[in-house]
């Protein structure tokens, strides 16, 4: 196949990519399957009434911690990239995360103050080394001119989505219905597992490091040869600005999109209908729905990707569709928040099906797009670094969306939905006035 390397050949496939992809997959699928069912409970948790297991904080001081805590995740992939870069490499970073953040998971079962707030920043410290660093591994996997890099990040985000579709289904209810800490201690079990099969896989991505440790044992040789300065030439300058330029962007489509568990979380649970058929359901399962969306429509957009051939649109061009969406989302909903409080009555749980719908096409637009984006156009001995950074737009974006959240009790619903909607598509509008001085400065990297 035309930009596949020897090399990639040689090695065992799994679906047409390399085995370690596989590998990968079922890491990420199994610390989202931890992160996102505890994310499901942690909103309702902190607000619920004591007489409920409860810790009876206000929705303001709920939502606060909550923002702090998910921007405390995504921040520390800065920190976790620096790691794995210059002390423990890429593998040994992903290790000790998974320990850390399943250790987290299981303080957080115990009922106390205490452990609850530890559970929480070991939890955002194990993140911080992992997630940066295995999608790092994933990059590693392909050479700079493999067609499959694109396609094998879609593959890899099925799996944060497969374990985010799961762990709501079984974390929400143990949490909701059974115990809050039973849900909990669920997310590190996810973990738990997610660690053993990694250690059972390392000879799979093996080679993929082996290449990345010597495309930049080459570089720095290089530069000792040519006399040239570790420093970065022009053309690498350029391209790492496209990353802080849609750093921005990126910032503001997670300050909507991660009101998830938020915001909406809290929607669904106050002022939606909880039945069908006559059964009840626990809110906690709406946070299914989105991933079960990426899951369906994932396969659609990667072969729209591809059919369109050298028309599909360029990483900026997605990143503005992104910001359409999750814009559009939001004002679908404001007619919703509007029947919700000014009639009293709660409404059907199509408005939210609604937005999670709207929110995928965005996701799928930017998310994959992303960190596919970054792995090309940093330079290889700071790819680590350059993840999280992009991370770090996320950790910003999530701690935007606990703020907007605390003003869910203080604030008529359909303004404040009303001005995230506005917010994300007038930065859609200036993104597509940007797009072709931003390809410029891309070099030819798509």
């Amino acid at each position: 196949m035309p930009g596949m390397s020897n090399i990639a050949v040689a090695e065992k496939q799994w679906f047409g990519h390399p085995r370690g992809l596989a590998t990968c997959f079922f890491t990420e699928m199994w610390e989202r399957f931890s992160y996102y069912g505890m994310r499901a409970l942690l909103i309702l948790y902190m607000v619920a009434p004591v007489d409920k297991g409860g810790l009876a904080f206000s929705t303001e001081k709920g939502a606060s911690i909550y923002g702090w805590y998910t921007m405390g995740v995504y921040a520390m992939s800065v920190p976790g990239g620096w790691v794995a870069d210059k002390l423990l490499g890429l593998y040994r970073s992903v290790l000790l995360g998974g320990i850390i953040i399943a250790a987290g998971h299981f303080m957080m079962a115990y009922p106390s103050l205490p452990t609850f707030y530890a559970g929480l920043i070991s939890i955002v410290i194990g993140t911080g080394l992992l997630k940066p660093n295995v999608s790092g591994i994933v990059g590693t996997l392909y050479s700079k001119d493999d067609v499959r890099r694109d396609a094998g990040f879609s593959v890899f985000y099925m799996g944060i989505n497969l374990g985010a579709f799961i762990a709501p289904l079984i974390c929400g209810p143990l949490g909701q219905r059974v115990n809050w800490h039973y849900g909990f201690g669920a997310a590190g079990v996810g973990m738990t597992l997610g660690v053993i099969q990694y250690v059972l896989g390392k000879k799979h991505i093996a080679p993929g490091l082996a290449r990345h440790e010597k495309d930049e044992a080459n570089e720095r040789a290089a530069e000792r040869a040519e006399g040239r300065s570790s420093s970065f030439t022009p053309q690498e300058w350029r391209r790492i600005s496209v990353i802080a330029i849609l750093f921005f962007f990126s910032m503001l489509f997670w300050g909507a999109f991660e009101q998830a568990g938020s915001s909406l979380n809290l929607f669904a649970d106050r002022l939606t209908r909880l039945n069908f058929l006559g059964h009840s359901f626990p809110s906690t399962l709406f946070q299914s729905v989105q991933p079960l969306f990426v899951i369906i429509f994932s396969p659609i957009f990667a072969l729209l990707w591809l059919r369109m051939g050298r028309h599909e649109p360029s990483s900026p061009t997605k990143f503005g569709f992104g910001l359409f969406f999750v814009g559009l989302s939001f004002l679908l909903l404001v007619p919703g928040a509007a029947i919700a409080q000014q009639q009293g009555i709660k409404v059907s749980p199509m408005w939210l099906i609604g937005v999670y719908l709207l929110q995928t096409f965005g996701e799928l637009c930017l998310s994959p797009v992303g960190l596919s984006m970054v792995t090309k156009l940093a330079p290889p001995r700071i790819v680590g670094l350059m993840l999280g950074v992009f991370f770090l737009s996320i950790s910003f974006g999530n701690k935007l969306g606990g703020y907007c959240a605390g003003f869910f009790d203080r604030f008529p619903l359909p303004k404040l939905f009303g001005a995230v909607a506005g917010t994300t598509l007038a930065a859609a509008f200036i993104l597509f006035l940007l797009v072709k001085p931003i390809r410029k400065l891309m070099g030819g990297v798509h």
